[in-house]
């Protein structure tokens, strides 16, 4: 597949042309802030929705974040969705619709456009259960009636070869800024993607980023917390200041970050106040972290 090239700036958009294929190409835009720095993609999409015996056309316009996960969608001016029939998409259909395209690991990904539909129908077929693996109850709860169609194109279009180009994009403007910005986002597809990018293979951290490890570490995420746990290097934890926060992050979590922060503990020499600190907790430890707790003393 081609690079993305860009084609025009102004202040607030900067536009990609891709190129798909010999007869697909298409602008994918890049939304940025006054300073010129990357808020989300998005693309104003028309494509053709075609039945067995009719196209109609579908304006429609996709949002994505900086990694190319689909986020929402919403509709230009005076357009509307339609179903087989010409019935327009009730409010309830369009809820349903954002509900379909949500799910990365839709029944869709497995699937052609002919396994969806029998020839000349716009019914289910028995196809679908072969082949999918899936029951009829499950592809109908997945679709909305009379707008099968629409819900595969546009699910394989939130989903498709765009989204390795937004990632080919975003690589061009990571610098420390934007990785900072990733790191402190509530976004958790950022963190993970900007950890990898600061931490290296052997769990050192950049100097500049221990910061926003730390931030990770005692956040509300349970899971991004325990990945930068395991990943960060053992002396990541070894002066006096960075022990004292970790205890007081220990004392804030949720059980299970508890018991990643023991076993983390286990391989890191204690300076004393933290010592002091895990003896003073274990009266009032479960089995669990006692027996983490007398371990890591034993060691040290």
């Amino acid at each position: 597949m081609n690079h993305p090239s860009f084609i025009l700036r102004n202040e607030r958009v900067r536009e990609f042309r891709i190129v798909e294929s010999d007869t697909l190409n298409y602008t994918l835009k890049l939304a940025l802030d006054d300073e010129g720095r990357p808020q989300y993609f998005f693309r104003n999409i028309f494509t053709p929705v075609c039945y067995t015996n009719e196209c109609k056309p579908v304006y429609i316009n996709f949002y994505w974040d900086l990694l190319g996960n689909y986020m929402r969608y919403d509709l230009p001016e005076n357009k509307v969705l339609t179903k087989v029939d010409h019935d327009e998409f009730k409010e309830e259909d369009y809820q349903k619709l954002q509900d379909i395209l949500a799910q990365p690991n839709s029944i869709f990904a497995e699937l052609k456009m002919e396994d969806l539909i029998a020839k000349g129908t716009e019914d289910l077929t028995d196809s679908v259960d072969v082949k999918a693996g899936a029951t009829l109850k499950t592809i109908k709860n997945q679709v909305i009636d009379g707008a099968v169609y629409t819900c595969y194109t546009l699910w394989q279009i939130a989903y498709g070869k765009a989204v390795p180009e937004m990632r080919k994009i975003i690589e061009s403007y990571t610098d420390d800024k934007l990785l900072h910005s990733f790191l402190t986002s509530n976004n958790f597809h950022y963190q993970y993607w900007a950890m990898e990018k600061v931490v290296d293979q052997d769990g050192n951290v950049s100097k500049s980023f221990e910061p926003d490890l730390q931030q990770i570490i005692s956040g509300k995420n349970i899971f991004t917390a325990k990945y930068a746990l395991q990943h960060v290097n053992n002396r990541f934890f070894e002066s006096k200041a960075r022990q004292l926060w970790l205890w007081e992050s220990y004392q804030k979590a949720a059980y299970p970050l508890q018991i990643t922060i023991l076993k983390k503990l286990a391989n890191i020499p204690l300076t004393s106040p933290l010592a002091d600190n895990l003896k003073a907790a274990l009266p009032n430890a479960n089995q669990e972290q006692t027996a983490l707790i007398n371990q890591i003393l034993a060691k040290n």
